[in-house]
């Protein structure tokens, strides 16, 4: 068996952190909270490490990495929504502490928002390596920050409208919640601006991080290595 590259298992760390944020954000999505006067989805709080894990592939393995990372995240998604959607047909037991209505009220809600982020997911991730790599050639490879934030600011508009609109007020509008539970459109307006201010700021608290871990793995790889792999991803990346 052949022993991994240090470039191997840097983009299966990143993988494993990109992943696990994802899956962590689509179960963490159907709690909402309270910040003052502005509500939003608990979940918002794994998403900015995505955005900073999916930077740091976009600059060391470019668009093909990032596509091929998204594709199985989203598999992955999906076979959670088939996973619980069976979870939520098997009776519990009698003395089961989590009975089969707090369950499917729980989970239930969340194959919603498993659905709204699934699009959103896929839609937003193709739009931030879009944007990623339009900057970087605008900028001539400087300004690591610029890029990353400026993707995250397009793509994170687009992901914060589509998963709380599929998966908060559009369930509502279709009269499949009871009446208790729907989201008015003020309130849905309320939490887009919520969520998507308070991932873009904390994106962008993160950003030193960015320098951060791309310093470590500079470190790790060695400049000469390092370079050549920033290098190649951008050749690919730019064709």
């Amino acid at each position: 068996m052949t022993k991994p590259t240090h470039r191997d298992l840097i983009y299966l760390i990143l993988a494993g952190v990109f992943i696990t944020n994802a899956l962590l954000g689509e179960i963490l999505g159907g709690k909402l909270i309270t910040m003052g006067p502005f509500v939003m989805a608990l979940g918002v709080v794994a998403w900015p490490v995505v955005f900073i894990t999916s930077d740091l592939v976009n600059e060391y393995f470019g668009r093909v990495g990032v596509r091929n990372l998204t594709i199985f995240t989203a598999i992955l998604i999906v076979y959670m929504f088939f996973v619980l959607l069976v979870g939520m047909n098997i009776p519990a037991a009698s003395f089961s502490p989590v009975t089969d209505a707090a369950f499917n009220m729980v989970f239930g809600q969340s194959l919603w928002i498993i659905a709204g982020s699934l699009v959103a997911f896929l839609v937003s991730q193709l739009v931030d390596v879009a944007v990623f790599w339009m900057v970087r050639a605008k900028t001539q490879g400087r300004w690591l920050w610029m890029r990353a934030t400026g993707s995250t600011v397009v793509s994170q508009a687009i992901d914060t409208l589509l998963v709380l609109g599929i998966a908060f007020y559009l369930p509502g509008v279709l009269g499949l919640v009871p009446e208790d539970k729907v989201i008015t459109l003020p309130t849905f307006l309320n939490m887009c601006a919520t969520n998507y201010t308070v991932k873009l700021g904390l994106a962008i608290l993160l950003t030193p991080t960015l320098y951060l871990f791309h310093g470590l793995i500079d470190r790790w790889l060695g400049q000469r290595e390092s370079e050549r792999l920033i290098a190649d991803a951008a050749e690919s990346s730019l064709r």
